[in-house]
């Protein structure tokens, strides 16, 4: 049933990767799958909560949100809270001796027109006329028109009188009293709750002189007049506190992550509001959330499409290549997000479990290192939004770290090695990473762990990197076997001596084997010098012959005591022969479901070269034979191993047929093998250079030195002996 299952699958696969506009597909999928796994992470959450009712859960902000009505009312209450400024105006008591001297001074220029007046009039009087007077109440009228309406009401008309009965001296005096109290009382803060007690201080001082009694209440009173409060209500000063005060409150935020209500928490106005504010409330779709989840899947799959969608790729292969990662990849976030719904059970560390590294290692053993670095990325984004704990919209960075230091561990401890055995020590390399990384965690987070916490811990990190080694090794052969992909483990596989082909051309062309495996020698060495695939070329070598097995006599290397056929047939016939044993090993190889990379190497190592021996022999009977008649049908070599397997061919025989080869003989036949292929275009379809080629030859040289290497010649006696033995 398998054998019939994995056929199908391949032929399914093999069709649709042939579609060119798969690949638009494939990078839609991508997103589909992205986008459905972070949809629940970044999702806002709603509740179900009345107002004045007790809560039947712990309700956390999912988002950060500013709290408007919170923040009015913080910045309004420090507003109110701040009392009115008062300043001293110095200016005050400046004003108001003025006003004193002012009220002087028109006393004495009252009592001074009204002494010119009647002296004037009083000159024209004759004897025995009344003399002239001005009658103290008009006196005391023309004093007041002077002053003004304030002064008018506040002081009454004794005083006056007083004033305009006294003397320049008395008035003199009785300013300076006055000038002194009221410039020592307002010397002081003088609030105007406090102005009584002022005037009472002057009150007290001015009745304190030597002034005659109705002079001194005169005093009195125009002191009680000039002390007014000094200590005044600052207006601006005041305001400007109050708007420092105001701007100082910061704008009040509900944090993400912060309760919002206990459990069994009573559901007030404010918090209902807090709710509303967080977007618990609202049962309408929210687009930001989903917008940003959008740009950054637009970010990943711009990311992708610039490494698959590289000019130099053909089209089948980037098919190829999109839809084995698409399912890798898949397969990598549908593992992370099944463990993540353990969160659910109040088990937030959980993610320590996922195997991550697994998707990782297999884009690096199917694909390419730098595609598996690169996706290694891209797990730590998405784990670190799927598993956030609960709080939609949010990174869970620490899992984001792990996961990102696990993934890269397991691709870079890889190698050119990739056995089975390499790969489960590769699990074991990323357990011990994965644990590195949770203790550094722990120990930057200073917190208090107990045993139990710790050892759940390590468990978990060596889970995780067993698991995806194991998981890597059972995927590999579906990956392999549906998609045709040689991998590293395949072709070690396919390398072993019992494999059925590899016997076959052992047991039916034990000369062709031979040479096949110097081939694989020489051709290994030299790809590996270039950088190129060196197992690839090994393995494919052994199989590069595969076609001289359908008539192994007719090939001089498998000719052993027996005659050579060649020499009853025609130049054309062995011709026909030799050419055939390229298509019959490629027909061979696809009959037995190998590789297409060996079937291509069976096909296309002897390029389009000239089978010089049987064309120069009928060539002498046949003077007007065309050339290529005797060529090979191609197609030329189009790869770098399959042009090194190809140059290692001719070079393996030809130093083969040498008599007594040296290593200055075996460098110069070596150069002129490739300087014949260069010169025939056989390698114009690869894209070797003229630096690899003097590599590939050094490289051929060095290795036929140590096979063909000088050995000591035996005494006669011991030929002899050799001989009889």
């Amino acid at each position: 049933m398998k054998t019939k299952l994995k056929p199908k699958f391949s032929q399914l696969i093999e069709k649709v990767k042939n579609y060119k506009f798969i690949h638009i597909s494939m990078y839609v999928m991508l997103a589909a799958v992205i986008f459905v796994s972070l949809y629940s992470n970044v999702k806002p959450e709603t509740i179900d909560v009345e107002l004045f009712t007790y809560s039947d859960q712990t309700i956390i902000a999912p988002t950060q949100a500013d709290d408007t009505y919170e923040t009015d009312n913080k910045r309004q209450e420090a507003y109110d809270a701040v009392e009115d400024e008062y300043v001293l105006r110095k200016d005050y008591v400046v004003n108001r001796v003025e006003v004193i001297t002012s009220i002087f001074d028109f006393v004495k220029e009252t009592n001074k027109e009204a002494a010119d007046e009647i002296k004037l009039q009083n000159e024209n009087v004759t004897e025995g006329e009344e003399a002239y007077s001005i009658s103290a109440d008009e006196k005391l009228k023309r004093l007041k028109d002077k002053l003004t309406s304030d002064i008018r009401e506040k002081i009454p008309d004794d005083a006056f009188r007083a004033l305009l009965d006294s003397s320049d001296n008395e008035l003199a005096i009785a300013k300076d009293s006055i000038i002194t109290a009221v410039n020592r009382v307002m010397s002081d803060e003088i609030p105007l709750q406090k102005q009584d007690e002022a005037k009472d201080l002057v009150e007290e001082d001015l009745k304190s002189s030597t002034l005659r009694a109705d002079l001194s209440n005169a005093a009195v009173q125009l002191g009680r007049y000039a002390v007014i409060a000094n200590y005044v209500f600052d207006l601006d000063a005041t305001e400007e506190k109050k708007q420092q005060a105001y701007d100082d409150v910061k704008e009040v935020q509900i944090k993400q992550g912060q309760i919002l209500v206990e459990e069994g928490g009573y559901i007030s106005r404010d918090i209902y509001r807090k709710l509303d504010l967080v977007g618990l409330l609202d049962n309408q779709l929210a687009l930001k959330p989903f917008a940003g989840l959008m740009l950054i899947i637009l970010l990943i799959i711009a990311t992708l499409i610039y490494y698959f969608e590289a000019p130099d790729k053909p089209s089948e292969r980037k098919n190829h290549s999109l839809i084995l990662y698409v399912l890798i990849f898949s397969i990598t976030i549908l593992l992370i997000k099944i463990i993540s719904f353990f969160q659910e059970i109040d088990y937030s560390n959980v993610g320590y479990l996922v195997p991550v590294a697994m998707g990782a290692m297999l884009i690096k053993l199917l694909l390419h290192e730098r595609l598996a670095i690169l996706t290694s990325i891209i797990f730590a984004v998405c784990g670190s939004i799927i598993f956030n704990e609960g709080v939609t919209g949010t990174f869970n960075f620490t899992i984001g770290v792990y996961f990102l230091f696990g993934s890269i561990a397991g691709v870079l401890f890889l190698n050119e090695q990739n056995v089975r055995s390499r790969i489960l020590q590769t699990g074991l390399f990323v357990a011990l990473i994965n644990i590195l990384i949770i203790t550094s965690i722990l120990l930057m987070q200073n917190g208090s762990y107990s045993n139990i916490e710790l050892g759940s811990y390590f468990i978990m990190a060596l889970a995780s990197g067993l698991v995806s080694s194991v998981l890597t090794i059972g995927f590999m052969p579906f990956f392999e076997t549906g998609f045709g992909i040689l991998s590293t483990m395949k072709l070690i596989e396919l390398s072993n001596p019992n494999h059925p082909l590899l016997r076959k051309i052992l047991t039916e062309t034990p000369g062709t084997y031979h040479h096949s495996v110097m081939v694989a020698n020489l051709s290994e060495a030299a790809c590996e010098a270039i950088g190129a695939n060196g197992l690839l070329a090994r393995v494919g070598a052994y199989y590069h012959d595969i076609g001289k097995t359908k008539r192994p006599q007719y090939f001089i290397e498998n000719q052993m005591n027996i005659e050579n056929p060649h020499d009853k047939l025609s130049p054309q016939l062995s011709k026909n022969v030799i050419i055939s044993h390229v298509s019959d090993g490629a027909e061979l190889l696809r009959r037995h479901k190998m590789p297409k990379e060996f079937a291509d190497i069976a096909e296309q190592h002897h390029g389009t070269t000239l089978l010089k021996f049987f064309y120069h022999k009928a060539k002498q009977n046949h003077p007007d034979i065309y050339e290529e008649e005797f060529r090979y049908p191609g197609p030329k070599p189009q790869t770098k191993e399959i042009a090194i397997i190809s140059i290692a061919d001719s070079v393996e025989a030809a130093v083969r047929s040498m008599s007594n080869p040296t290593p200055d003989k075996i460098e110069k036949l070596i150069r002129g093998i490739i300087t014949d292929r260069l010169q025939d275009h056989q390698l114009n379809e690869c894209d070797l250079t003229l630096r690899e080629l003097d590599i590939i030859a050094k490289s051929f040289s060095e290795t036929l030195k140590g096979i063909f290497h000088s050995r000591i010649e035996y005494p006669e006696i011991s030929k002899q002996k050799v001989k009889q033995a």
